[in-house]
């Protein structure tokens, strides 16, 4: 309906898994890397997981759509089937002859042994993938692991990629199916996609389908990526209803505020109270935005500069100092509130700042208090750093976070929402945009539910968070005490990184400390690991790696640890 208005040769954002449209961030990279390897000479048995709507079957797409020489592929489509349905229904992907009617699995696996064995003479591979494989009934899985045993002396005759939901981790980590789960030679879980991902993605889709890059503004790519949280089905749902939208409206281009229409029609996202959508887009007149943006590109340009400076590696010009950074902070003020739920109290806040605005003006004159607070990328990290360690210094010329994870703090760099920095409970950085070509840096202090307290020069300013939405677009950095010397716990882990882990899940959970636990990661301890990042809404893949690690050392916190419920310092 809408192509011919926007000059598209097909629709860019259907959500039919089509390869042609497949954008490869990082993570998608290396999910399809594993599935290459699982149809290598030495692949063996290959796991991918992620979410609805992630992009696992267009993957799967991708892999089948490459020249893999020399290598046949079964695809098992419907796995809810028993076990002499899913033994036939590879046989039949296959070619592999049979009598019929099969009433025998032992006749269907030795007519597939022999075909297998014919092919590997041949010098070809052969590969079995089983999509949303978490609907595999237990007694279907057990045959799988018996599949698996179809071999050489040399090598696995048959090799399989389980494709699931993250249900297919829970499932495989019963205890009943622990042998075929110790089978899996590699795993991968597939994330959603950051901000900036999601831009480059929604670009990526508009060039396939002949589009302009600019047809979406970069406040309605960064309101996307907030009611899609960086899903790519969840973004073509989305997109295209936003399409839909600008061309109702003979729109050229399309803004947040359509962005806004289309999550509530499409996604059921409740839109905010139209007032604060006038007052915001006051502040975004066309009559100023070319003065807005030709003002703001040289801080944008220098404040993109420094951000990747500190976080990619290079060296960071002027020396942090933590003392001074202390030095440099705020006198609390008196008037700080108290939740009603009777919790810490809340970063303190002047009396004025801590009423919501009644009108337009104040919230302009609000707004523009933060916008007069605006502090260089180094300096807000200097007083971040200060709030962990008074007396410490990064020499300079070093990078900031490699210097940084020298002395046991390590830097965490995210996308996401209100409740996850809630839940990550740490002071923080955030990422604004006054303006679509404006970036700001805020030093995040304190968060009550409804308001949260950003840390500046002039002292604490308090906002509602319905205000600082409509400016940040959802990037944050942290600084967290990484609670072992490993980067991570999970398959062939063991050692006293292991006993912590295991100890801190049994305290956690409530349970009586083993009185003689095991240092090696076993499925007692996976189990364990997956409940915990289950119910802290974590990837359950089983492995403690960055984002576990440190939801678990926000639970057992050292006295003294900087957290967003303590009052300013």
């Amino acid at each position: 309906m809408y192509l011919a208005h926007f000059n598209l040769r097909e629709p860019p954002f259907s959500i039919a898994p089509d390869p042609a449209f497949l954008y490869l961030s990082a993570r998608h990279q290396e999910a399809l890397g594993h599935l290459l390897y699982g149809t290598g000479q030495y692949g063996g048995f290959v796991q991918l997981t992620g979410e609805v709507g992630t992009g696992k079957t267009t993957i799967v797409r991708t892999l089948l759509a490459q020249k893999l020489d020399q290598v046949d592929v079964a695809t098992i489509h419907n796995p809810r089937q028993n076990e002499l349905e899913f033994v036939q229904s590879i046989c039949d992907e296959l070619g592999v002859a049979y009598d019929q009617p099969a009433t025998s699995i032992k006749a269907l696996v030795d007519a597939l042994n022999a075909h297998l064995l014919a092919t590997h003479a041949a010098g070809r591979r052969t590969v079995l993938i089983i999509d949303e494989a978490q609907n595999l009934d237990p007694a279907v899985l057990e045959q799988v692991r018996l599949l698996t045993n179809l071999e050489t002396d040399k090598e696995k005759l048959l090799r399989i990629m389980l494709i699931g939901q993250p249900e297919l981790i829970e499932l495989l980590a019963r205890p009943e199916l622990r042998q075929l789960a110790s089978r899996i030679t590699a795993r991968y879980h597939l994330t959603p996609l950051t901000a900036q991902e999601t831009s480059q993605y929604i670009v990526h889709r508009l060039r396939v389908a002949g589009g302009a890059a600019d047809l979406f503004t970069a406040a309605a790519m960064r309101r996307v990526h907030r009611h899609a949280r960086g899903v790519p089905r969840q973004i073509n749902i989305l997109c295209d209803r936003a399409l839909l939208g600008a061309y109702a409206r003979g729109l050229r281009t399309v803004g947040a505020e359509i962005v806004e229409r289309a999550a509530a029609e499409a996604l059921g996202v409740q839109r905010p109270a139209s007032r604060w959508r006038g007052r915001f887009a006051r502040l975004r007149r066309p009559g100023v935005r070319w003065i807005e943006g030709t003002l703001a590109l040289a801080a944008l340009i220098v404040a993109a500069v420094l951000l990747r400076q500190m976080l990619d590696g290079q060296p960071h010009p002027p020396a942090v100092t933590g003392a001074t950074a202390a030095a440099a902070q705020p006198a609390p003020a008196t008037d700080a509130k108290t939740p009603a739920d009777g919790a810490a109290k809340a970063a303190a806040a002047p009396a004025a700042d801590a009423a919501q605005p009644a009108d337009g003006a104040a919230l302009d004159a609000d707004l523009g208090a933060l916008r007069a607070s605006a502090e260089p990328l180094p300096q807000l990290m200097e007083r971040l750093i200060g709030l962990w360690d008074p007396g410490l210094t990064i020499p300079s010329g070093e990078n900031v976070c490699a210097a940084l994870a020298q002395r046991h703090l390590e830097c965490y760099k995210g996308s996401g929402d209100w409740n996850e920095l809630s839940a990550l409970n740490r002071p923080a950085i955030l990422t604004l945009n006054p303006t679509p070509a404006q970036v700001q840096y805020v030093l995040l202090r304190g968060l009550d539910g409804a308001h949260a307290v950003l840390d500046t020069p002039r002292g604490p300013l308090r906002y509602g968070l319905d205000q600082l939405d409509a400016l940040w677009n959802g990037e944050f950095l942290l600084l967290w005490r990484k609670p072992i010397a490993a980067a991570r716990i999970g398959p062939g882990s063991r050692g006293a990184d292991v006993l912590w882990l295991r100890k801190t899940l049994a305290q956690i959970a409530g349970d009586a400390p083993d009185p003689s636990p095991s240092p090696v990661y076993d499925s007692a301890l996976r189990a364990a690991l997956l409940q915990f990042q289950s119910a802290h809404g974590l990837a359950a893949d089983g492995i403690a790696g960055k984002q576990t690690l440190l939801v678990l050392s926000n639970l057992r916190s050292d006295p003294g640890t900087p957290n967003l419920s303590l009052a300013t310092k």
